[in-house]
């Protein structure tokens, strides 16, 4: 039997441990230096304790020193299930622990800052392990909106499986398909990247119009704040559309499953939009990670942050318009400035 290692024991990288197991794989399930609790609790008691769910009974769990025991000669797949601030460490024990090209598949969410541009995370893994072992890793990640409480007791899931290698794509889509875990492949890496990655940063401006009702005059009908929801949501797709583009992605992307259909899921719940309703109540950024989100970790902040100065000297360069980006203008002075998210409504449909 082969076996598949995930690095990365929250609950995305542990739920992947179900269609695995279910298509006969056994998973070592790594857990990093923020996992400890989770690796333990699973090693007594057989139970995710975030998410809720025993484990099936072909995971094996390790805590983070043990990453090179976990990877052997039977380990045909690496599952990446890090956070973004944790790919840096992650390679650095892809490297330590790597004597073979092994495929890698990233559930990771994020992009590399580069002086007027953003690579996607699996080119940015690739390219650092060649740099540092002298071979060629086949890396891969997997796209669109997937719930890790949901694919962790088998509800009905579709994802995107992104390669530039078309071959990689189909056999681990072979490989993960069940009957309720459904990827497909697609060879736009850069557009699947930036749609994973820029729907967390999105969906605080869309959870932005939940939060700022409650400052809004009470009504007679207790009405929500729906419609301006809408507008949001449509104005990111519109900005994920040009920010995609902008860096050699495909519309097909930003209108499927990894744009379209992930932000919808990401704007359900969760702590991006969270913060966006923290946002529309008036607090900053700042305010909310000392306040009501201490601790949390808020990807995409952390995203936004992160490559302020790459989109910044992009719509510099002109190679994105600022123009056609005012909501992520205005989310990238409301992070990085801790200034109040401020929509810019009359620059969001400009006329003529």
């Amino acid at each position: 039997m082969s076996t598949v290692v995930i690095l990365g024991a929250g609950v995305m990288g542990s739920s992947m441990c179900m269609p695995l197991c279910d298509g006969g794989h056994a998973v070592s399930l790594v857990g990093t230096h923020l996992d400890d609790e989770i690796i333990s609790a699973i090693t007594s008691t057989g139970r995710h304790p975030k998410l809720n769910t025993a484990m099936p009974k072909g995971v094996t769990a390790f805590h983070h020193g043990d990453f090179g025991k976990a990877v052997t000669a039977d380990t045909n797949l690496i599952v990446l299930g890090v956070a973004s601030a944790g790919v840096g460490w992650a390679i650095d024990r892809l490297c330590e622990a790597l004597d073979r090209p092994i495929p890698v598949v990233m559930i990771t969410k994020g992009m590399y800052p580069e002086a007027a541009s953003l690579t996607a995370l699996p080119d940015h893994v690739a390219r650092e392990v060649k740099r540092r072992k002298g071979f060629d890793l086949p890396v891969a990640a997997i796209g669109g909106p997937c719930i890790a409480g949901e694919l962790a007791v088998k509800r009905n899931t579709g994802t995107v499986i992104t390669s530039h290698d078309p071959k990689l794509a189909a056999n681990l889509c072979r490989t993960l398909e069940t009957g309720y875990y459904h990827p497909r492949p697609s060879p736009d890496v850069i557009g699947v990247e930036v749609c994973a990655a820029f729907k967390n940063f999105f969906a605080i401006a869309v959870g932005w119009a939940a939060g700022h009702r409650e400052k809004l005059p009470p009504t007679d009908n207790n009405a929500f704040n729906h419609n301006a929801a809408a507008i949001l949501f449509d104005q990111a797709i519109t900005e994920l559309m040009e920010i995609t583009l902008a860096l050699g992605g495909t519309a097909k992307s930003v209108w499927g499953m990894p744009g379209a259909g992930d932000l919808y899921v990401t704007c359900q719940a969760g702590r991006n939009s969270r913060l966006g309703n923290n946002l529309g109540r008036g607090l900053t950024y700042r305010q909310t990670k000392e306040g009501p989100m201490k601790g949390d970790t808020i990807e995409g902040a952390e995203l936004g942050i992160a490559v302020a100065s790459s989109l910044r000297a992009m719509m510099k360069e002109g190679t994105l318009n600022p123009a056609k980006v005012p909501l992520t203008r205005a989310l990238l002075d409301a992070l990085v400035n801790d200034a109040p998210l401020v929509i810019p409504w009359a620059d969001l449909h400009p006329q003529g």
